[in-house]
């Protein structure tokens, strides 16, 4: 199998997570890339972020080719088919029923946009606080 160089993995569409870091005394930008372990930074402004995101990668690219290890692919979009199903007791059927009818929509899309706003959350929170809420 041929390997890829440093640029091209570079090019793929790689999953970066950014969080606002707000600890006591520092506010900031903190970025990791979601399918190579270990790969992060952090900036004062977001708008140092993208370079510092892109000087983490290739040090972690050209580290792991180094090292020959195998380089995480990014996470195709077509790997998930945007369905699941949950088994959920039939009160809480009920009720999810219920609150979208007092909203006028679907169940489908009340429960999308109940989930949706809490991921959003969750972005937002800090670690420890997303731990002890599950």
């Amino acid at each position: 199998m041929a390997t890829m160089t440093v640029e091209q993995y570079l090019e793929l569409p790689y999953t970066i997570e950014v969080i606002k870091d707000e600890s006591d005394d520092y506010s900031g930008w903190f970025a990791r890339v979601v399918e190579l372990p270990g790969c992060m930074t952090q900036a004062d402004t977001f708008e140092e972020l993208s370079g510092m995101i892109e000087d983490a990668m290739r040090a972690w690219i050209e580290s792991a080719l180094e090292d020959g290890e195998q380089i995480p692919l990014p996470r195709s979009i077509d790997d998930y088919s945007g369905r699941f199903v949950v088994r959920i007791p039939k009160s809480l059927h009920r009720e999810l029923v219920e609150m979208a009818e007092r909203e006028g929509v679907s169940l489908n899309t009340f429960v999308n946009v109940a989930l949706g706003k809490i991921v959003g959350q969750s972005r937002k929170l800090p670690l420890d606080e997303l731990n002890m809420a599950a």
